[in-house]
């Protein structure tokens, strides 16, 4: 009888902790949760990028990975407590998208791994040692920024022969836009332009400085590398076409809203890049094993709707160089 009683209570243990076994597998595991900012705008395509990248590697947002992703509207100062709030949330690892938000994650943050897409140099950021050895818990992609403002210049009098006078907006602040206007100021001189340099820290000081312009005050605009300026690039558009002021930027995702021309790198494809970074990390390499990649491809775009608008025609021979041609 005892032997029998014995054997009862051990199949119903059997069963028990088979049951708790088959629970406990059965329990989902927590979907990956990535934190992404930017400083919006046009930089917003950079996420929407990252996530087509991911989805061609086999992680879908939604699915297998999500994307927090904040938009910080011009104001890289938010940074810090969105950072902040990431490490508490216990995100996997977060991307960063220009010097000023990666600087705000890498001071804000001890431990979390960081995927960034800057368009400066990373090394004299400080936010690697090296780009085939990072040896930090940062990683990422260069594109090209500040090194193509002479170039932009050049093309914008080679499409625009009576240029005379150029206005840019940059924050005084940041290091890359410094760098670039001198680069611009440099370009002005040799084709004997004068060039306006107007110092804005914050989107207001932006939408005021627009605001002060008056029609054909100046011949064109032209883009300086600067992460707050360019969040607020459909602002600039906007007021340029009102006050028939033809535009140069550096990405065609702008061209395709309204701005003139652009040379430049798409911040789509940036992110679409970075996203096998993010990946890797994912799967468990260290950022200090995974080399910085430089983007170097570029590519002209024009809008011709926006020059019939301005009464300008685009040479031919400029025309059949552009990658792409908004009619």
């Amino acid at each position: 009888m005892k032997h029998k009683i014995a054997s009862v209570v051990s199949s119903l243990i059997a069963v028990l902790l088979l049951t708790a076994h088959s629970s406990q597998a059965q329990q989902p595991t927590k979907t990956p949760h990535i934190g992404v900012i930017h400083l919006g705008g046009v930089l917003g395509t950079v996420a929407d990028g990252l996530r087509a990248g991911l989805k061609e590697l086999g992680l879908e947002d939604g699915k297998q990975i999500v994307l927090d992703v904040r938009d910080l509207k011009g104001d890289a100062k938010g940074a810090e407590s969105v950072v902040q709030k990431f490490e508490r949330d216990q995100v996997k690892l977060i991307f960063t998208n220009t010097a000023p938000v990666t600087t705000a994650a890498m001071k804000a943050t001890k431990n979390l791994p960081i995927v960034f897409a800057v368009g400066t140099d990373p090394v004299a950021q400080g936010f690697i040692q090296s780009f085939a050895r990072p040896a930090g818990r940062l990683t990422g992609v260069q594109y090209l920024a500040r090194d193509l403002t002479g170039k932009r210049l050049e093309l914008l009098k080679e499409f625009l022969p009576k240029l005379r006078q150029i206005v840019t907006f940059y924050d005084p602040s940041n290091q890359t836009s410094m760098e670039g206007a001198k680069l611009g100021r440099e370009e002005a001189q040799r084709f004997n332009l004068k060039f306006a340099e107007q110092h804005v820290s914050l989107p207001a000081e932006l939408s005021a400085a627009l605001a002060a312009i008056k029609p054909r005050q100046y011949d064109a605009y032209l883009y300086i590398a600067d992460a707050m300026v360019v969040s607020q690039a459909q602002l600039i558009i906007d007021s340029a076409l009102a006050k028939k002021l033809p535009t140069m930027f550096h990405d065609q995702a702008l061209v395709a809203r309204g701005a003139l021309a652009s040379y430049g790198q798409s911040y789509f494809e940036i992110g679409r890049r970075s996203a096998k970074y993010v990946q890797k990390v994912l799967a468990g390499t260290a950022p200090a094993e995974l080399r910085v990649e430089t983007v170097e491809d570029v590519e002209l775009a024009f809008n011709l709707k926006t020059a019939k608008e301005l009464g300008i025609t685009i040479p031919p021979n400029v025309l059949t160089r552009a990658a792409k041609v908004v009619r």
